[in-house]
């Protein structure tokens, strides 16, 4: 951080370069290289469906209780984490529909167990929302959000395309294509809330990394379930 710089600053310009590294080498992850290329199988946009449907249905659920880890301090942010869990908590259902529209069965996605890199994505965000002031996990919410604002509609025009798929198959996606801006904005708001000295930019920006790698660590697994 130079002489002149905010926490807030510090933070914002991690996190830049932890999005430029992990856009990178998700490109590598064999389902998004497929994707790129233009030879997605059915078959890998149904495994991602299932398997995202296991982390999504998680969300609002660390999201709450690292709200609830929030001390009075923090009652404005705790305020934004609880909008936030609230309006994704029925996400999930959307992953069911879409995984019925492209001809799978609606107790396979609901009964699937979590991949390897989905548990351990999982149990971090659990661990680290348990703690006081759990601020790190706005590093976390970049990562996630981050994929829906950059990456989704444009996978969805992939997908679409690749694989001839309704639009009722797409509507994951496409919603947070066009919703996760939105959050991002929110989560500019909490940033600022919650980013008060050099140790918490370090902290949301660790969480950030973290992340990055058990998301794709999440999608690597794909073909390997």
């Amino acid at each position: 951080m130079t002489a002149t710089s905010t926490p807030v600053e510090a933070a914002q310009r991690g996190l830049a370069q932890v999005w430029i590294d992990f856009e990178s080498a998700l490109s590598q992850v064999p389902i998004v290289a497929r994707l790129l290329a233009g030879r997605l199988r059915l078959e890998d946009y149904q495994r991602l469906l299932v398997n995202l449907r296991q982390q999504v249905i998680e969300g609002s659920r660390w999201i709450s209780r690292a709200a609830s880890n929030l001390s009075p301090a923090h009652e404005e942010l705790r305020a934004l984490f609880v909008r936030h869990a609230v309006a994704e908590h029925r996400d999930f259902r959307l992953l069911e529909r879409n995984y019925v529209a492209c001809g799978g069965a609606l107790d396979v996605i609901q009964s699937a167990p979590k991949n390897i890199g989905s548990e351990a994505l999982s149990a971090f965000m659990y661990h680290s929302a348990s703690r006081p002031d759990p601020i790190g996990l706005l590093g976390a919410m970049f990562v996630i959000e981050g994929l829906g604002e950059r990456l989704a509609t444009a996978w969805a025009a992939r997908i679409q395309e690749q694989l001839g798929l309704d639009d009722a198959a797409l509507t994951f996606l496409r919603y947070h294509g066009e919703h996760d801006g939105d959050h991002l904005d929110m989560f500019d708001r909490a940033l600022a809330l919650g980013v008060t000295d050099r140790a918490r930019a370090d902290d949301v920006v660790r969480h950030a990394k973290i992340v990055a790698r058990l998301y794709r660590l999440q999608l690597e697994e794909l073909d390997n379930v």
